[in-house]
């Protein structure tokens, strides 16, 4: 059995990416969606953090958050996520009893610096562009590029940047 091994620092930024259960496309269904968002903000609430960027593709989604000080439990927070998120789906159950919607692990990333954390805010941006879902990142209504464009991080009309190439931690 692998021991994986999660890098913890309190008030960290952290890149995560999610994927669904054999990558079914669970989010093509926009009330999936919208249940996705209340499970963010039902944990929120009652585990605040940061998104600092966000993107929810038909199979799996990347986050970009900030934990508070003092905080580094980012592993129960997407838990209860996943959980919330879960609750009253009648979907098919694994060889373990528990429902298939999502991969058990995911993948996580601490932040070093500003550097990595524009590269990783991009890689979530431009994914359904790499992914041929739309031609430009303002076209992919489940992501946070609309804000970011709000904040002056990017043009609205951009198609990729030009840092990202190469780039593939999924």
């Amino acid at each position: 059995m692998s021991e994986y091994r999660r890098a913890y620092v309190p008030g960290g930024h952290y890149f995560f990416t999610l994927v669904t259960h054999h990558r079914q496309p669970l989010f093509a269904n926009p009330d999936h969606i919208d249940r996705l968002r209340t499970a963010f903000r039902h944990v929120k609430f009652a585990h605040p953090f940061v998104i600092e960027a966000i993107v929810i593709l038909p199979n799996h989604l990347h986050a970009l958050w900030k934990l508070p000080d003092g905080d580094d439990d980012f592993s129960t927070r997407w838990r209860l996520i996943k959980h919330k998120f879960s609750v009253g789906l009648d979907v098919s159950k694994n060889h373990r009893g528990e429902k298939a919607i999502w991969q058990r692990r995911f993948w996580e990333h601490l932040i070093r610096d500003q550097t990595d954390w524009t590269n990783h805010m991009d890689y979530i941006h431009y994914n359904p562009v790499k992914h041929g879902y739309v031609q430009r990142p303002a076209d992919w209504p489940y992501s946070s590029f609309e804000g970011c464009v709000k904040k002056g991080w990017y043009e609205a009309t951009s198609t990729a940047p030009n840092h990202i190439e190469g780039m593939n931690p999924e």
